[in-house]
Parts: structure tokens; sequence; C-alpha cells
């Protein structure tokens, strides 16, 4: 007896040890969701709710159990598992208690659920319960956590719109997922409506649309990862675009102000000089006159000398001055004597192109430091280009490490494939641009006869045609000591004396494609306002061997960033 009593004891204790230790979790029924009612085990050894098992058999095709899909044939007699009905009792009341001293009751806050019961003040609402449609605050909620009959209703968090939770069909509670109609139905639905229909219960759905919106929700970021990271790089490149304006701005303002400056003292020059020719003349002038205005006056005196001698009676005074007055004063002779304007014929001219020679010579030195501060810009989008041997002319000669191309002696028989030039001796870079910059560097030195640029990839390749970017080609030439740019009508252009090193660069999106003689540091000539549309591919042409005046290479150099 009192080992009985002991082992009663020794149970008693170890459930109460257990209890500490187990979470709502274990006494959930896979079905309802909720914790037991009534517990029952399966021959596979799994626990439900007697009435949830009991109405999914009822409902089933097959008698099964709905964790491990063990398969009965014949269905199961089950018994309530007293074990786990106390260990849940027992957990009903330590949880309620734990509710009953951690929770105190507060009036409803403004956007809590309120007490459905309560009259008066409304208490907070602890929970809501799916079968009476109601929320209850802790005393209101007594009743489903005590009586037998109410222990089975569904009880979750507090909700405020509970009628969402129920089939407005058949007033039941949605307690299963339809996948073929992808819609939450009640257990009548199953039978009535849906029964052809595969359901999973609302857990299981909810573990996989809430792995799906994981997924999802990691799409998400990624995708807002990407955007900010696009953000950011379109402000980097408007950040580059000011820079690059400012930069511009201030060379620009660099130069125009030393043009101005230049013309200014040519200016000054000019006035200068005429003022100082009209200030010698006034001078000469104003000594001319002093000179006049001496003379009348030593004259005028003379005057007023012979008229009171003409008004005197004494005969003797008279006569005795007569001889003095008589002859001629002492004057100077002005009938030669004249003012002549200085000539201001070709003044302007001679200013202008003393300007104009000053100003070469300011642009010479500004442009000299413009042009290699630009050509460093430019080399900085320098690529590697290769030749591409399948649209070579069967004439040209093209090494193993496609960087240089000449003209031989004999056509080569090479198959007529659509991408190879037939009728004149030009080949493409294997490299396309469709976007962005880019600048590569040819070495012409010793030759004589060449063209280089780029070319759209759809240009005609087998016919008789004139390099233009109407044709697809934007290109600069020399041919028979002549330079020009392959504009739609031909840009005579100046002969770089000892060109040997041409680089060629292109702006897709700016519609530029400029090329510059790389020792010099001097612009050729710009293409502007082109409109690209297909993938450019840079163009080389050596032209013939000219008896061997044209025969050496052009040949892709790799660029030196540090010119």
């Amino acid at each position: 007896m009192m080992m009985a009593a002991a082992a009663v004891l020794l149970c008693s204790a170890d459930m109460s040890a257990a209890s500490c230790l187990l979470s709502e979790d274990q006494f959930l029924c896979s079905i309802c969701l909720d914790v037991f009612t009534d517990p029952v085990s399966t021959p596979c050894g799994h626990n439900f709710c007697k009435n949830c098992i009991s109405q999914h058999w009822d409902i089933s095709y097959r008698c099964q159990c709905p964790l491990c899909n063990k398969l009965f044939r014949m269905r199961p007699e089950l018994h309530i598992n007293t074990f786990i009905s106390e260990m849940v009792s027992q957990f009903r009341c330590e949880a309620q208690q734990k509710v009953s001293s951690s929770s105190e009751q507060q009036a409803a806050k403004p956007g809590e659920v309120p007490c459905d019961v309560c009259t008066g003040t409304k208490l907070r609402a602890l929970k809501s319960c799916l079968v009476c449609l109601a929320s209850y605050c802790q005393t209101h909620l007594e009743p489903h956590l005590a009586a037998s009959r109410l222990k089975g209703h569904q009880l979750i968090d507090p909700e405020a719109k509970l009628e969402g939770r129920i089939c407005v069909k058949h007033d039941k509670p949605l307690e299963l997922f339809c996948k073929t109609d992808q819609t939450c139905v009640c257990m009548l639905c199953s039978v009535i409506d849906h029964r052809t229909h595969e359901f999973v219960s609302l857990r299981e759905e909810y573990i996989g649309k809430k792995e799906e919106l994981g997924k999802t929700e990691t799409e998400i970021q990624q995708m807002i990862t990407k955007r900010r990271l696009k953000i950011q790089e379109i402000k980097e490149s408007v950040k580059m675009s000011k820079d690059a304006a400012d930069r511009e701005k201030a060379e620009g303002v660099q130069v125009f102000t030393a043009l101005k400056e230049s013309v200014d003292r040519r200016l000054n020059e000019f006035i200068n000089e005429i003022e100082d020719k009209q200030e010698s003349t006034e001078k000469q002038a104003e000594g001319l006159i002093k000179d006049l205005k001496q003379e009348i006056s030593e004259l005028m005196k003379r005057s007023s000398e012979v008229e009171q001698l003409l008004h005197s009676k004494d005969h003797l005074h008279l006569l005795q001055r007569f001889s003095s007055l008589k002859a001629a004063p002492t004057t100077k002779d002005w009938t030669e004597v004249s003012i002549h304007p200085p000539s201001y014929e070709g003044t302007v001219v001679r200013a202008v192109v003393r300007a104009v020679d000053q100003l070469n010579a300011t642009l010479d030195e500004e442009f000299e430091d413009l042009f290699e501060a630009e050509l460093k810009r430019v080399q900085q989008y320098a690529v590697d280009v290769t030749l591409d041997p399948d649209t070579a002319h069967a004439n040209l000669i093209l090494p193993h490490d496609g960087k240089q191309v000449h003209c031989g002696d004999e056509e080569k028989s090479l198959p007529d494939n659509p991408e190879r030039f037939s009728m004149f001796l030009w080949v493409l870079g294997k490299q396309s641009f469709s976007s962005g910059r880019f600048y590569f560097e040819v070495l012409v030195k010793e030759k004589t006869d060449w063209a280089l640029g780029v070319a759209r990839e759809s240009v005609n390749r087998k016919e008789n045609i004139t390099l233009s970017p109407e044709k697809g080609y934007w290109t600069v030439a020399i041919y028979e000591n002549i330079c020009v740019a392959l504009e739609d009508s031909e840009v005579r252009l100046p002969l770089h004396s000892g060109l040997e090193k041409v680089g060629v660069f292109v702006d897709y999106e700016e519609g530029l494609v400029s090329f510059y003689d790389v020792d010099d540091a001097a612009l050729i000539y710009s293409f502007t306002g082109c409109s690209f549309t297909e993938k450019l591919y840079p163009f080389f042409c050596p032209g013939d061997n000219d008896d061997g005046k044209n025969s050496a290479p052009l040949i892709i150099c790799p660029v030196n960033q540090s010119v």
C-alpha cells in the first residue's frame, strides 16, 4: 500500500516536472490546431482530439493517419488516452494560472480587441472563439477553460473581424484548405461542395505558403537591393557627368579668357597706334599754328607803325622811317607748308593679321595642354582589339596574333562567307560595341595609303560602295598625300607631318567618333551628332602595296596611358 502511494506521488512529481518543460505546441491537435480535447491515440502512436479524428475519417475515403499516412484496413476503435488527458488538463490549469498571474484586467485601448460580453467598460480580450464568434476578457474566458462542452471550441488570439474566419455558406469555422480551388473551407464544404477536391489542414498550407512568402520576400529584397545599386550607379553617373561638365567649363573659360586677353591686347595696340599717329599730327599742327600766330603778331605791329607813319605830317620823320618800314619783315614762306593727315589704310587689316597670328600662337599653346589632357581621358577607355580573319579580304595578310594587317601580292583562296569583304581591302575587328565608350590606337608609320575608323554591323560587304556615314562607316583616310575625313562629302584635313600613330575614340550614346594624332596629342577630326543603333566594329584598310611604297602594315598598338 505504501509502495503504491509512493508510486502515485512519484508519478505526480514526474508529471509536475514534465509540465514545466512542456509547451503548448506539444499539446496541439494537428487537425484543429488547438489544445487536445478528449485526446485519443491511433495504432501508429499519433494523438488527436477524438472528435477531430472521427470527423476526419467520416469524410475520408480511406482510413489512415493524417500525420504519417499509415493506412488501417479497419477503422480502429478509439479510447481516451487518460495520461495525455491528465497532462493536457494540468497544462490548461497552469496556462490559465500563468495568464491570470501575468495579465491584469485592463480596458481595451484604441486598436485593441474588446470583450464582447463586458457591459459598461469593455475590457481587453485575451482570446477569440471561432465557434462562438466572440472575444473574451480573462473573466469571461473562464467557461471555455473549465466547462467540458466549451473546451472543444477553437480559441485564437484576439481578432476583431471573426466573421472572416467563418464559412458564409455553412456558418462553420474555416478549418481546411482546398488546394484544388485555392480557398479556405469548412468541414461541410469538404463533404458537400468540394468532395472530390484535395484538402490539407490550414496549418500545413500555412507552413507551405509561409515558405513561399519567405522566398518572395527574399526576391523582393534582392530586387530592392538591385534598384538601390542602380540608384547609386545613376547618382555616380550624374556625379561623373557633373565633374566632366565642370572640368570642360573650366577649360573653356581658360581658353576663351586667354583668347579674349589676346584680342584685348591687339585691340589696345591698334587703338594706341591710331592715337599715336593722330597725336603726332596734332602736335605738328600746333607748332605751325604757333609760328603763324607769332608772325601775325609781328605783322600787325608793323601794320600799326606803317599806319601811324601814313598819318604823320612830319616830313623829316617819314623820310627817316620809310626805309626801315618799307623793307619786307622777316617771315617764313608758308606757300608749301601744309599738314598731311596720316594714312590709316590697311591699319585694321594689319592689326587683324597680327591678332590672328597671336591667337594662333595662343591657341597652339592652350590647345596643346587641352588636347593632351583630352587624349589622356579618352585613353582611359582603351580596349583590346584584334582583327577578324573571317571578315578580311582575300588579299590581306593577318598574322596569328590578329594585331596587324598588310596587303599581299596574291589573292588567297578563302571561303566567300557573308562576313568577308569581297570588293575592297578591308577588315573588321572581332570585338563589337553597342554602348559606352571605347578607344584603340593603330600604328600607321611609313604608310602612304590607309583608312581607319568604325563600321556598323550591317554594312554591305560585297558591293562597290563609298566609305561614308550614310553607308555605315565613320573613317579618316590618307591617300596621295591628302588627309580626308570621309563624310558624306569628303572633308579635306591638314596633313599632320610625321603622323605615326592614330587613336580612335567612340562615345556610342553621345554619337561621337574622334581621331587623334597620338604623338602630338592633337585632334585630327571628329564625327559628331551620329546616331548609332547597331553594333559597331573597328574598321581597318591598309591599302595596296603600291610597288612596295605602302607595304608597311597597320599595327594595333597597346595604349600607353602615361603619354
